[in-house]
């Protein structure tokens, strides 16, 4: 439990859990009794295949107290009016190479608006019904969900608070989640999001084939980066009522509703090893080069979701936290770069620190693959003249990246937001020549 947040939560990455709100709710000896304890109903939620090898074979079982089948038909859900897309292709979406960035995303603070009618797809690649892709989003909301839950069948969401905390409520209990702090929901689960501190604002993940995973530490060793024992994940509590709910289902990139007469929130036990969890950015374990050069910033991934080719992700959550920087006869900032992977970045709190004064909290930059990025003129110009003492670096800040193998194509809500900062070129046009070939 940590400062704002009420709730109890189980420690660890990828466990086993059990959990129970009545005692003796958990069947002992076998999963699915002819008669549950209490009177429940025993589900299971699998996050994959049957028959996926057992270290990465992920399920949970509920005991609640209605199937959540017991609902009405889904019908479609707003079809004209919701931002969010599924398929990437020439009829929804765009491409360019051209480096981008947004002014942050405005929040409608005239409307009431959820955290699920706030989502809007910025981008992505592949297809949902292929479960192969990725999409990235940003929610801007200003109410809480009444008797309403999201449920994603396309995927898994890694949820970034930028603005305001998000108390959301789960299946499998509550989770509060606040700004430098993220919350990953995977595929099928039930949830809600109510705004504590009123409107919010923050990023959004979308990964359609796999889950995230720590990412392997090789030579680095046991410990390091996101360890596992600081991942939290809820505990049961559960709702009896009998009123009346929506159920809204994100399936194929399209929304759809379904009406039931009971609290989706009924789970009085769970086990397994498929469940929602949040982590403290402020966790995160730096690595960074104490002599001179740069480690490459995969030394910051805190998750990974992998791909079938070794070593490259489908998408990777990175960071870039607080840290000293000590590193000798080296041009310290990030480096200039082309990059076989594109880029997604967006700024939790503070000055990035490559780019300080364009890139504000609540915006976001795109450097597509191949696209030329990095410093800009006035971080180039400090950089190549400061004396090179050891110091902090990123104090009081969190900017961070999700990172792809795959070309992200662009919805027109994104590319022609009126937050796109058109001038963004600029800020490289005055980087001065300094070549002269007389003086090495």
């Amino acid at each position: 439990m940590s400062g704002g947040d009420k709730y109890v939560y189980q420690s660890g990455f990828g466990n086993h859990f059990a959990s129970e709100a009545l005692p003796g709710a958990l069947p002992v000896g076998q999963n699915s009794p002819q008669v549950c304890p209490y009177g429940l109903y025993a589900e299971q939620l699998s996050g994959t295949a049957f028959t996926v090898a057992r270290h990465a074979n992920q399920r949970t079982w509920f005991y609640r107290i209605h199937p959540s089948v017991v609902h009405r038909p889904f019908a479609p859900y707003n079809q004209d009016g919701h931002g969010i897309i599924g398929t990437f292709d020439a009829r929804t979406t765009e491409p360019t190479p051209t480096q981008i960035r947004w002014l942050p995303f405005a929040i409608p603070e005239d409307q009431q608006v959820d955290f699920v009618d706030g989502l809007r797809t910025i981008g992505g690649a592949g297809d949902t019904a292929l479960k192969n892709g990725l999409a990235v989003h940003i929610y801007a909301a200003t109410t809480s969900m009444n008797q309403r839950a999201f449920s994603n069948s396309d995927g898994d969401l890694l949820i970034v608070p930028q603005q305001g905390r998000l108390d959301i409520t789960t299946e499998f209990g509550p989770i509060m989640v606040a700004p430098n702090e993220i919350a990953v929901v995977q595929r099928g689960i039930r949830f809600s999001v109510a705004l504590p501190d009123g409107p919010s604002r923050g990023y959004v993940l979308e990964v359609f084939d796999g889950h995230f995973e720590l990412p392997d530490l090789g030579p680095i060793g046991a410990n390091g980066l996101a360890n596992p024992r600081d991942f939290q994940t809820p505990t049961a509590k559960y709702e009896h009522t009998n009123d009346k709910w929506s159920i809204i289902n994100k399936y194929q990139g399209e929304l759809f509703i379904a009406i039931q007469e009971h609290s989706p929130y009924d789970v009085v036990a769970w086990h397994g090893n498929y469940a929602p969890y949040k982590y403290d950015l402020a966790n995160f374990v730096v690595v960074n080069s104490v002599s001179f050069d740069h480690i490459d910033p995969s030394i910051f991934t805190v998750l990974t979701c992998k791909s079938a080719h070794p070593g490259t992700a489908v998408a990777d959550f990175v960071i870039f936290p607080p840290r000293f920087e000590v590193q000798q006869h080296t041009f310290r900032p990030p480096y200039f770069h082309r990059n076989c992977m594109s880029e997604f970045m967006g700024l939790i709190r503070g000055e990035y620190e490559a780019k300080k004064g364009g890139f504000l909290p609540g915006g976001a930059s795109l450097h597509s693959m191949m696209t030329p990025h990095g410093p800009d003129a006035h971080t180039v110009e400090h950089a190549t003249t400061r004396d090179l003492m050891p110091g902090r670096v990123a104090d009081n800040t969190q900017s961070f990246m999700f990172e792809s193998m795959f070309q992200l194509r662009l919805t027109k809500w994104a590319t022609d937001n009126k937050q796109r900062d058109h001038d963004y070129f600029k800020a490289w046009q005055s980087i001065p020549i300094t070549f002269n070939p007389s003086q090495r």
